[in-house]
Formats: structure tokens, C-alpha cells, sequence
């Protein structure tokens, strides 16, 4: 059981799925024990809380709403056992529940325990990540609520400066510079604030914007409030002045320890594995190693540094396309100057690192050409040597440059197959997982789902062993997949079964340190799932649809009753990247096209679509569907095979 506040007052259970708490009293009561943090609240407090005039009747009414909560949320408790979760205490009632099991006290846990100790980072991030609006969103504004609500987003405020205090000072905060501005816009009279937004856009190298938020921020104390700026805000501009930030460390530094590049590249290698910060943290030694390699002037080290970094990779859009493209960048330089004649392993690995780093989703047509000239030279490379772990970094690199078009499953399947087998041969356990993935994926876009299944399990045995817990994120998604595509069956699972697993599923994958593959996953999801049943889009503006965006527009478009506004969305929308989703944003494409009755654009989706009829739209991912191709692919044909027997008579009657 858990209950959440952060947002609208809600519990689910422990498989995701939401419990009916019944109306906004219900809520209320149940929002007003929480708040207590398990000290009682008497009856008399109760009353006086929910009404600003109680009833005749207000602790007859009361007692109904706690009895009504109680079996709401203990529903296979005897009658006769006391309950366990709101609990009768003397004049009153308390909420029993431990406090991680309670979204505002993990909270306020994980700010307290970062306070003391900035290592607690991490707790905090996932903890400010489950806010889902203001809390206690759907409580009346009684005197308790807004108390609680003002109390709680102080506390927000400060966690949100706080974390990006200690990533600065860690050396990272680069990427805050978005999250930064915005918070200064909303709370412009919050001092720190801007002095955080500063220091992010010096880290980022961006030293002119950085001096300028400072002058904005002197500007705006002194104009409106009549203030200068305090001591920290003059300070930080002297030190700005004084030249850009170096960005990023040398090498990994640990308390009162400082690695080299060969140390600290094998150990960001393996803390990637752990997901998360460690991923986040190992992709930011990475790259400091590399640099640090560079700056010896030793080609053939930086070449090692460079390729040692095999991490296995799922996805076709890189968590951090910046980060991705200065890997592939001081690749492609050490291999020019290295030349032809250096050692072929340290060619065939900086040729793996700039296929593998060269995401398909985030390239141009002339690097992604050149990211497929180096997958294959890679491979060919490693095939001559024999060497084994070699072809497995080389294959992943083929694996991620498979998506030219759509309805490759097939091949990549192909790719997986042999993945699977170099690793289980020559113990490569960490391959083997990849491989096992990719075939998931692949089972799962041909609709083979039992098999994807047997995939998945054989992954998560594989991940206990390595230490992986990135792969239980994954297969999660997974089985959410299948409970939707389950959900069309006659006697199959509810549709709201689902969506909760798909939730839950999201919550894992939040703080999982993969933005590439987060951002926008869950509403292509429910968009899924509402497609499946042939539902119209979820128009909740929250969403955000990421990546996805140009071809989810349309459907909602729709779906609010804005057709004008859908064709125009159509028509902008561009061809869609080859990666893992291409199939499925042909099919909102062709589906779009089709309600609109656009058959220019049907007629494209459908061409485009054609090599995949066999598979399902979305299955490539392995983490979500649409439904078969073949239902989108007919529709569009149909349409557009009306241009044809229109066009055609008029045709005829020019050549007479």
C-alpha cells in the first residue's frame, strides 16, 4: 500500500493499481491523517477541520468516512480484526503506514538526510521527481491544507537548490541550466536561485549568459526591491570573470583520492551497469578520462580510454546527445590520427564507440552514414582478429545502427541471435544481457510475445548475477506491454490494469538515469492503449510527450476536437527518425491521416509501413504497443488507394 499527496490525494496498491478512496471528504480526512505524520488527531480537531461549520451530524459523518476509507484500503481485513492503517487512538485516529510507503515523507526523509550528507543526492532526485503538482492538490483550501501546502513547497523550493547546489559543487549541474531557469522565472525574489542558474551556465561554458543572469538578478533586486545583492552574488561574479569554468574534472575524484584516466574510465564502466546517478556520474568520468588522455599527447592511450568503455547499449536515442556527440568527436579524431597502420583492435574499437555513441535518433543523414560505415568496418574489423568480446562491442554497434527503415525486426533479431551466442560462449555475461534485450525486442515487434517473454525472464536471471538492475526497469515495461495487448482479449485484463503497470513501470524508469529513453515513453503509452481500444488520445496537458511530440500532436488534436488545428499538425509533422519507434509514429501518422481523411499523407505512412506489416506498432521497443501495423497499414492503403480510381478517369480522359 502506498499513498501519495505530492499532486491529488491517491493510494495504490503494492501491483500499482489505484484504490477508490470514494469523495473529496473521504480524501480530505485520509490528506488530513497523513499530514499528522502518525500522531493522532482527535475527533474534535477532525470535524473542525472539514467544516468551517460542522453539521449537527459531523462525527456520525466522520466515523462513516474513516469506516468507508478503512475498507477502501484494507479490503480482505475480517470484520472483527482491528484495522492496521487508520487506527482508533483515545478521542481520535492515526495513520499508520511506514514512511517510505507515504510520498510526502520520503520527502521530507530524503531532504533531511541530504542536508547531512550531500551522497544522499540521489534519494532526493527521485524524491522531488514524484511530485506531481501542488500538494494535497484536490483538498479544499481549509486553514490546515493551506498551511501544509505553503509549508511544502518551501521545502521544495529549498530541496530543488540544494540538489543543484551539490551537483555543482560535485562538478556537474551543466544540464540544470533549463531546470534553473525556470525556477528563477517562477520565484524570481529567491537569491540563491539565481546564483545556482549562474553557476550552471558557467559550467555549461556559457560564461557571457552566466555574468548576464547576475546583472538581471542585481537589476531586479535593486529596481523593485531596493536591495543589492548579497556577498555569495558578488563573489560568484568575481570568480566568473576570472575565466570559464573547466566544465567537468580531469579524472574521478573520490574522497581524498584522484584517478587516473585508465582507473577512472574502468570504473565509470562499471558503475554504469548500477543505472541511475552511477549512470549519470559514469557517463560524466567517461568523458573527463577521455579528455584527460587527450591532453597526454599519447594517441594510443586516448585511443584505449576511448574504446574501453563498452558499455552494452538498448536504445536508439542517446540519454545525453551533447555528451554522445564529443565522444564520437574526439573518436573520429584519434582515429585520423592515428592512420591505417596502428593496431587493428584500437581502430575497431574507436569504430564501435562512434557506432554505438552515433544514437540513430539524434544524427543527420551525413553522420548517420558515417556511423554505419563505422558499425560494419568495426565488425569486419573484429571478425578478422577473433576476438570475441571485440565482435560482441562491434555487433552492438550494428544492433544500434539497424533502423533504417521500418520492418527490420527480422534482421535484428539476427544481430541479437548471434550477440547472445559470442557471449554465452566466451563468458561475456554483460553482452549476454544485451542480447537477450534485443531479442526481446525483436520477439516483441513480431508479435511473438511467449518468446519475448522467455527473453525477459532469462535477462532478469542474468541481471541478479551482474549486478544490472537497469534490465528489471526494462523487462517491467515489458510485461506492462503485454498486459495492454492482453487488454483486447476476450476475459483479458482491464484496460486500467494496464495503465497501472505502464505507471509503475514509469516510476522505476524516472530515476533510472536514461532521459533518452524516459522522456516521453509513458503518454506514447497510455496513447497506445487508448488506440488499442479504439479510444480517442489522453489530451492531459501535464504530459509530456518528449521526443514524440510531432506525430502524438496530431491525435490530440483530434482527440480535443480540433481537427483544423490536427491537419496542420500533419502536415508539419516530419518523417520520422529510424529508431526503436519509427513503426509506431508511421501508425499515429497513418492513423491521423485517416480520420482526416488526408490521403497524400496516408499514402506516405502507408509506403512506409509496408516492410513492417508483419510486425506491431511499438513492439520494437519491447516497452509498449499500438497494435498490429497491419490494422494501421490497411486503413491508409484503403484511403489511399481512393487517390488512384479518382485520379484515374480524369487521367484517362486527358490522354483522349
Amino acid at each position: 500500500m502506498r499513498i501519495d499527496v505530492l499532486g491529488a490525494v491517491r493510494a495504490l496498491r503494492d501491483d500499482g493499481s489505484p484504490v477508490g478512496l470514494g469523495g473529496p471528504r473521504h480524501r480530505e480526512v485520509l490528506a488530513r491523517l497523513v499530514a499528522a505524520e502518525g500522531r493522532l488527531v482527535t475527533t474534535d480537531t477532525l470535524v473542525d477541520d472539514l467544516w468551517a461549520e460542522p453539521p449537527a451530524r459531523a462525527v456520525g459523518a466522520l466515523r462513516t468516512f474513516v469506516a468507508a476509507l478503512r475498507r477502501a484500503l484494507e479490503p480482505d481485513r475480517s470484520p472483527r480484526t482491528p484495522p492496521r492503517v487508520i487506527v482508533t487512538e483515545g478521542p481520535g485516529y492515526a495513520l499508520r503506514l511506514p514512511r517510505e510507503d507515504v510520498d510526502v515523507h520520503r520527502f521530507e526523509d530524503a531532504l533531511a538526510r541530504t542536508r547531512h550528507s550531500p551522497g544522499a543526492v540521489t534519494d532526493l532526485s527521485a524524491a522531488l521527481a514524484a511530485w506531481r503538482g501542488p500538494a494535497y492538490a484536490d483538498v479544499p483550501d481549509s486553514p490546515w491544507a493551506q498551511r501544509e501546502r505553503t509549508r511544502l513547497e518551501e521545502l521544495r523550493l529549498a530541496a530543488l537548490e540544494l540538489r543543484a547546489r551539490i551537483l555543482l559543487d560535485a562538478g556537474e549541474g551543466a544540464d540544470l541550466v533549463a531546470e534553473l531557469g525556470a525556477h528563477v522565472t517562477e520565484h524570481p525574489w529567491r537569491e540563491p536561485a539565481w546564483g545556482l542558474l549562474a553557476r550552471a551556465l558557467h559550467r555549461a561554458g556559457r560564461q557571457a549568459d552566466a555574468l548576464s543572469t547576475l546583472r538581471r538578478a542585481r537589476t531586479m533586486l535593486v529596481d523593485q526591491l531596493g536591495l543589492d545583492p548579497g556577498p555569495d552574488l558578488q563573489r560568484l561574479e568575481t570568480d566568473i570573470l576570472a575565466g570559464p569554468a573547466d566544465g567537468m574534472p580531469n579524472t574521478w575524484t573520490g574522497p581524498g583520492v584522484r584517478l587516473g584516466p585508465r582507473t577512472t574510465v574502468d570504473l565509470a564502466r562499471t558503475l554504469a551497469l548500477a543505472g541511475g546517478d552511477a549512470l549519470i556520474h559514469s557517463r560524466r568520468d567517461r568523458l573527463a578520462a577521455i579528455h584527460a588522455a587527450e591532453r597526454t599527447g599519447d594517441l594510443r592511450l586516448t585511443a584505449r580510454i576511448i574504446g574501453a568503455y563498452d558499455v552494452p547499449a538498448i536504445w536508439s536515442r542517446a540519454d545525453d546527445p551533447e555528451q554522445s556527440r564529443a565522444v564520437v568527436t574526439a573518436a573520429e579524431r584519434t582515429l585520423t590520427r592515428l592512420g591505417p597502420d596502428e593496431p587493428a583492435d584500437l581502430r575497431a574499437r574507436l569504430l564501435a564507440t562512434i557506432a554505438v555513441e552515433s544514437r540513430t535518433a539524434d544524427l543527420a543523414a551525413d553522420a548517420l552514414s558515417r556511423a554505419r560505415q563505422a558499425a560494419h568496418q568495426a565488425e569486419a574489423l573484429a571478425r578478422e582478429l577473433g576476438d570475441p568480446a571485440l565482435l560482441a562491442f562491434a555487433l552492438n554497434g550494428v544492433f544500434l545502427q539497424s533502423f533504417t527503415h521500418p520492418g527490420l525486426a527480422a534482421a535484428r533479431d539476427r544481430i541479437g541471435t548471434e550477440i547472445l551466442d559470442v557471449a554465452t560462449r566466451h563468458d561475456l555475461p554483460n553482452f549476454a544481457v544485451l542480447g537477450r534485450l534485443a531479442r526481446l525486442q525483436s520477439a516483441s515487434a513480431l508479435g511473438d510475445l511467449d518468446t519475448a517473454a522467455a527473453h525477459a525472464t532469462a535477462a532478469e536471471q542474468l541481471a541478479a548475477t551482474t549486478e544490472a538492475p537497469l534490465v528489471g526497469v526494462l523487462t517491467a515495461w515489458f510485461r506492462a506491454r503485454v498486459t495492454a495487448a492482453l487488454s483486447t482479449e476476450p476475459g483479458g485484463p482491464a484496460p486500467a490494469t494496464a495503465a497501472a503497470q505502464y505507471r509503475a513501470a514509469e516510476e522505476a524508469l524516472r530515476s533510472a538515469g536514461m532521459p533518452g529513453l524516459h522522456r516521453g515513453l509513458f503518454p506514447l503509452a497510455l496513447l497506445g492503449l487508448r488506440l488499442l481500444h479504439d479510444r480517442p488520445a489522453p489530451t492531459d496537458r501535464h504530459l509530456d510527450w518528449g521526443p514524440y511530440l510531432p506525430w502524438t500532436r496530431p491525435p490530440v488534436l483530434l482527440a480535443q476536437g480540433r481537427d483544423e488545428d490536427a491537419r496542420t499538425a500533419l502536415a508539419a509533422a516530419p518523417e520520422p527518425p529510424p529508431d526503436h519507434l519509427q513503426e509506431a509514429m508511421w501508425c499515429l501518422t497513418a492513423h491521423t491521416a485517416v480520420r482526416l481523411g488526408e490521403r497524400e499523407a496516408a499514402a506516405r505512412a502507408a509506403a512506409a509501413l509496408h516492410a513492417a506489416h508483419a510486425e506491431d506498432a511499438g513492439g520494437a521497443g519491447g516497452m509498449l504497443t499500438l497494435g498490429p501495423v497491419a490494422r494501421y497499414l490497411a486503413n491508409a492503403e484503403t484511403l489511399a488507394g481512393q487517390v488512384d480510381r479518382r485520379n484515374a478517369p480524369a487521367e484517362h480522359g486527358r490522354l483522349r
